[in-house]
């Protein structure tokens, strides 16, 4: 981690310019770190949650879509699945429907150990599909970033909203966002 406190000039300037290009991130005012650096407390996720998949705050911190310090683990399971988890391990469990397991998932390495997490598309759906317990503004930041990443894929966005039955609230976020 970086604070902009401890910069010159010319530094502070190298660190705006990584920002833009997306090599660093502000978690908040003054405090920038590398998004691996986010991760590097990564958990066997396979291991504590068998089958489960990394999503929402740690999936838009992978993706560098949020600046947001994830508060746990958030992990998607089967909503039919029953699962205990210790109290001591910072994780969030979401039950989703199996069908929605079965989309927009990709395997990655991450802090040496092999997760399953949602992908860019995906990711963004569910900001869309959780916008009123996350807050708007995470929402808007994460859509705001999505639509200035190269690679991205909108017709691959659009299937999974209609999918996830979020296509009519993104489209309307999507047409804000450009005007």
């Amino acid at each position: 981690m970086v604070m902009a406190s401890e910069l010159d000039s010319a530094e502070y300037k190298r660190l705006q310019r990584a920002v833009k290009r997306g090599e660093v991130v502000k978690l908040r005012r003054g405090v920038y770190a590398e998004p691996t650096a986010l991760f590097n407390t990564m958990i066997d996720v396979e291991r504590m949650v068998p089958g489960g998949v990394v999503c929402l705050y740690n999936a838009w911190a992978y993706h560098q879509l949020c600046t947001t310090v994830p508060p746990a683990f958030c992990i998607a399971i089967d909503e039919k699945r029953k699962l205990k988890i210790s109290a001591e391990l910072p994780i969030t469990l979401y039950y989703w429907k199996k069908e929605n397991l079965d989309f927009g998932i990709e395997q990655r390495e991450i802090s040496g150990h092999s997760v399953r997490i949602t992908d860019l598309e995906r990711s963004v759906c569910d900001a869309a599909k959780y916008r009123n317990k996350i807050g708007l503004d995470i929402f808007a930041e994460v859509l705001r970033t999505y639509l200035r990443k190269d690679g991205r894929s909108l017709g691959r966005l659009m299937e999974y909203a209609k999918k996830l039955r979020v296509e009519k609230v993104l489209k309307n976020y999507i047409e804000i966002a450009i005007e």
